[in-house]
């Protein structure tokens, strides 16, 4: 069983910037697979970034070129440094593990971004 916990969110400009962070449990953090995820109101739950076990990132297009992934191993945490935000980036930030076979989410955390 794996934990995620999930911080960092928050309101913002448009323009302005947010680092959201998760917290997993686990002595393995080094073998997870970890991503983040969004879902606006009214939309489906949709892939922002991932970073595999050996960093490899991926982006969505939507968030290319101003969201940056990456992780500490040494602290078993992610982050997703979030830069030139704009108003549809408003959404829940979910935090997502797999490992093992299994799927792991955060509780997520709210991203407004309004002016």
């Amino acid at each position: 069983q794996v934990q995620l916990v999930e911080s960092g969110g928050g309101l913002v400009q448009p323009g302005g910037s947010l680092r959201l962070s998760c917290a997993a449990s686990g002595s393995f953090f080094n073998f997870y697979h970890m991503a983040w995820y969004r879902q606006a109101p009214g939309k489906q739950r949709e892939l922002v970034a991932r970073i595999t076990t050996t960093s490899t990132t991926f982006y969505a297009d939507s968030v290319k070129g101003r969201f940056t992934i990456s992780r500490d191993n040494a602290k078993n945490t992610v982050f997703l440094q979030m830069n030139s935000l704009k108003l549809e980036d408003t959404a829940v930030y979910y935090c997502h593990c797999a490992w093992s076979g299994n799927d792991y989410w955060g509780q997520g955390t709210q991203v407004t971004v309004s002016s």
